[in-house]
């Protein structure tokens, strides 16, 4: 029997409000997807690319829709690190974006 661990995750309207402590965000979209609407303070950290991203305490993971954050953050738990999925990604996100409009 497999046992799976459930990944930790907290919804848009929670990362919303939490932007005022000044948390880190990362985004693994493409560039070309960043570019075009991302949340403030947001590094744009490409799935492909975070096996070799070294974050510091606590980080929160977004995407497009959630499902390559849900991978990114089982990685990084995988490597020691305290991640956060942001369920529903930018298409459920409705605060304030840098770049393109959401």
């Amino acid at each position: 029997m497999f046992l799976f661990k459930k990944i930790p995750s907290i919804s848009t309207n929670e990362i919303e409000r939490k932007l005022a402590e000044k948390v880190t965000i990362i985004d693994v979209r493409e560039p070309h997807e960043f570019v075009n609407g991302h949340i403030p303070g947001a590094k744009n950290v490409p799935l492909n690319k975070v096996r070799n991203y070294q974050p510091k305490g606590k980080i929160y993971v977004i995407c497009q829709s959630g499902m390559r954050s849900k991978r990114a953050t089982k990685e990084l738990i995988q490597n020691g690190f305290d991640a956060v999925n942001i369920k529903g990604g930018m298409l459920r996100y409705s605060g304030a974006t840098r770049g393109g409009k959401y």
